[in-house]
């Protein structure tokens, strides 16, 4: 095999983040602070990781990733860039102005809000610290905002009873006005400044609930659920259905699976099969090189006994990976709560 071909596989390889951090190296420090300008906290701090991360590239892989932006760009249209009057205009001659107005509230009010998005870049303890005694609805408003994983992180910092009370209200909230919303990003704004857009006024959901509760400590989770099932089973239960575990991970298709193993590192795969079901094992190990699977086998079998905390705390990081990949579209988990293709 030619250098060309070993770079061009070695690109390939990269998972969308490598990809991206590769050609903010290439961009040079300027260009690639104006871009960061532009992405929410999440994607900064994966992208940071995966610069740090990055050893051994050459011009060719340089080039190739280039390339491949160069003619993803070229395949884009100018259409979409700067809509907000063309909607605006559109609504109002099919609807007329009463009946638009409250429509394109909805579409387009959120997008200048600067507080709440700025909550997005704070520690969750900070955010819990700031939203403590505001009354359970507001909290409730706030966690659907953020991302899940961050409000996971804000949910671990109240007291149990509080924790109970806002998951269920987050799972109950079915959206909120626009003008409420705005007010609420006022007084928030009033702390802080900077931020970027809010995205929507439908917050909220039992999707919402089941996303946050995914991300938290196993205890946590059990917590709360058998809380929320003494109060309202039919909600615990949609809750539950709604919730993405480790070992719904066996419906993730062949590709899917290799393109996660590809993220994951040996030693957290190997303590959070402890707790998985011969099903996933068998599913994980047929998507591995033989040699591969082989070496987990072994060191499944010797490795000595580990915490269930730990093992779930493992299980938890490889879900929130598998997750980031089926954000960018990468992968489809499928399964309970997932969406399926047709």
């Amino acid at each position: 095999m030619d250098q060309n071909q070993s770079d061009a596989q070695a690109v390939k390889a990269l998972s969308g983040i490598e990809r991206s951090a590769l050609l903010m190296l290439g961009l040079g420090e300027k260009h690639a602070a104006e871009i960061l300008r532009h992405m929410g906290p999440k994607e900064v701090q994966e992208i940071g990781l995966a610069m740090a991360g990055l050893t051994n590239v050459t011009n060719s892989q340089m080039e190739l990733v280039m390339q491949k932006f160069v003619d993803a760009i070229g395949e884009q249209t100018s259409l979409g860039m700067g809509s907000d009057e063309y909607i605006r205009n559109m609504l109002t001659s099919a609807l007329g102005a009463d009946k638009a107005s409250g429509i394109i509230d909805r579409i387009l009010l959120g997008r200048n809000s600067k507080g709440l998005e700025q909550l997005k870049w704070m520690d969750p303890r900070a955010i819990a610290e700031l939203i403590r005694l505001e009354h359970p609805q507001i909290i409730a408003i706030v966690m659907s905002f953020l991302d899940p994983d961050q409000a996971a992180g804000v949910l671990s910092e109240f007291p149990e009873r509080v924790r109970t009370d806002v998951i269920m209200r987050v799972a109950t909230l079915e959206g909120i006005q626009p003008s409420a919303l705005q007010e609420l990003d006022e007084i928030l704004e009033k702390q802080f400044s900077g931020g970027a857009n809010v995205k929507s006024s439908s917050l909220g959901g039992v999707k919402k609930a089941a996303d946050i509760l995914n991300f938290v400590d196993g205890a946590i989770e059990s917590t709360v659920i058998e809380q929320i099932n003494e109060a309202d089973e039919d909600l615990s239960q949609a809750i539950q259905d709604n919730m993405f575990v480790f070992d719904n991970l066996i419906d993730v298709d062949d590709r899917g699976m290799q393109t996660l193993l590809r993220e994951v590192s040996s030693d957290q795969l190997l303590l959070a099969l402890r707790g998985a079901p011969d099903a996933l094992r068998e599913k994980i190990f047929k998507n591995m090189s033989s040699r591969a699977a082989e070496m987990l086998r072994d060191d499944l079998e010797a490795a000595p006994p580990a915490k269930l905390s730990d093992v779930e705390a493992s299980q938890k990081e490889i879900l929130t990976v598998a997750r980031r990949l089926s954000d960018a579209g990468e992968i489809n988990l499928g399964g309970s709560g997932g969406e399926e293709f047709i």
